[in-house]
């Protein structure tokens, strides 16, 4: 199988062609909007952290940021830092820089004297780089290409029984046809991480897939909590769902039957093609920021309460096989699964018809969280703020 992408230098081809308006920080976030709101085909994010942060905070700052920009859906970057953050706009310039040969260019806020002077020189920069990005054009590449995201958010009695499985039948068929799938989350797997693990390649990532569940909890407790204070969640014990367990077993359907190759830190890069999984929060946003930044050009949703979310740089595609959730949302909701839960298809027959779907969304159709312009992005701590 193959879609139309952007062929980049490094690796994968993107299916996007977006200019990156990329703050240092979250006090450089505002300027980014200003100046992204100012140049069509660029894309900015607020960042919520970047400052004030012990050692492994910034370190996962700085994986997402680089993570951001060396996406193969960027055509190139705009940086905007203030200029008193943790790592300032020049020495991100120069780690990207040494991760491709995108164009990069940078700014200070402070040092250029003030959001105006910034924006000057950040809109005229940003104006190129869209003019040259509209000068490549898609070419056919083969479906190995793609890196799909799997995530599921608001997950109801539906959930693990239709969306989830269906999800799962188009991880399988995207990795026989040679393209990888990421499923995250690693928190709700606690209480089916064993069923989980059996999939593993190798005896030293069923252990990992163990550890990652076990180390969580060994985290939380530190800190005086438990997870199942948090899980399932308010919203996931109205929709149906009585224990983490239960959630879990739903949960971890969505990647799919096909061995797990490789196991992940939050995001970090694969350097395997296949199934693959990530150690990250339960919180959706979070997630998929980590998803993506682990280069991640598209990601698929299952809910079953419902959910507006999407990616600045991702198209997020939203399905699910709750039918009032579907009527009542359609606004946000990209696909109904619910002909599963009514008995009319099976959970393999619209796994088909997502691949079908993806294949689409790869060729440029535009998720409803796209049109929107909806670009959520939440960035996970190991502690507070110092």
């Amino acid at each position: 199988m193959q879609i139309w992408g952007y062929k980049r230098p490094e690796g994968r081809a993107g299916i996007r062609n977006h200019v990156l308006i990329l703050p240092t920080c979250a006090c450089a976030s505002e300027t980014c909007r200003v100046v992204s709101s100012q140049v069509k085909g660029t894309k900015n994010i607020i960042f919520n952290t970047g400052c004030s942060d012990v050692a492994a905070n910034t370190e996962m700052s700085q994986r997402i940021l680089t993570g951001f920009a060396t996406n193969p859906n960027v055509y190139g970057v705009v940086i905007i830092g203030l200029g008193c953050e943790t790592v300032g706009h020049a020495a991100l310039r120069d780690k990207i820089k040494k991760m491709t040969s995108k164009p990069v260019v940078s700014y200070g806020i402070q040092e250029e004297g003030g959001t105006v002077k910034t924006a000057e020189k950040a809109i005229r920069a940003a104006r190129k780089m869209v003019m040259d990005a509209s000068l490549q054009q898609r070419e056919l590449v083969d479906i190995s290409n793609l890196l799909l995201g799997i995530e599921c958010g608001g997950s109801d009695a539906t959930s693990g029984i239709a969306s989830n499985p269906a999800v799962g039948e188009l991880s399988d068929l995207l990795v026989d046809l040679g393209a990888s799938t990421i499923m995250s989350e690693s928190i709700e797997w606690i209480g089916g991480e064993h069923v989980l693990a059996k999939r593993a390649a190798s005896p030293a990532l069923h252990n990992a897939i163990i550890r990652i569940c076990e180390r969580y909890e060994e985290h939380l407790k530190l800190a005086g909590q438990d997870c199942r204070a948090g899980q399932p969640t308010p919203g996931n014990k109205a929709g149906g769902l009585s224990t983490i367990d239960e959630k879990s077993l739903g949960c971890i359907r969505k990647g799919g039957t096909r061995p797990i190759v490789e196991v992940l830190d939050q995001a970090v890069k694969p350097s395997k093609t296949g199934a693959i999984v990530m150690d990250t929060a339960g919180y959706d946003i979070s997630s998929v920021t980590s998803m993506v930044a682990a280069g991640c050009s598209a990601v698929i949703f299952t809910t079953g309460r419902g959910t507006p979310t999407g990616n600045a740089i991702a198209p997020v595609y939203k399905v699910t096989a709750n039918e009032n959730t579907y009527r009542r949302m359609e606004d946000n909701m990209d696909f109904d699964l619910s002909p599963i839960i009514k008995g009319t298809k099976t959970f393999k027959e619209c796994g088909k018809e997502l691949l079908e779907e993806m294949k689409d969304v790869c060729n440029g159709k535009m998720t409803k969280a796209e049109i929107y312009g909806f670009s959520d992005i939440a960035v996970d701590h190991i502690c507070r703020f110092v």
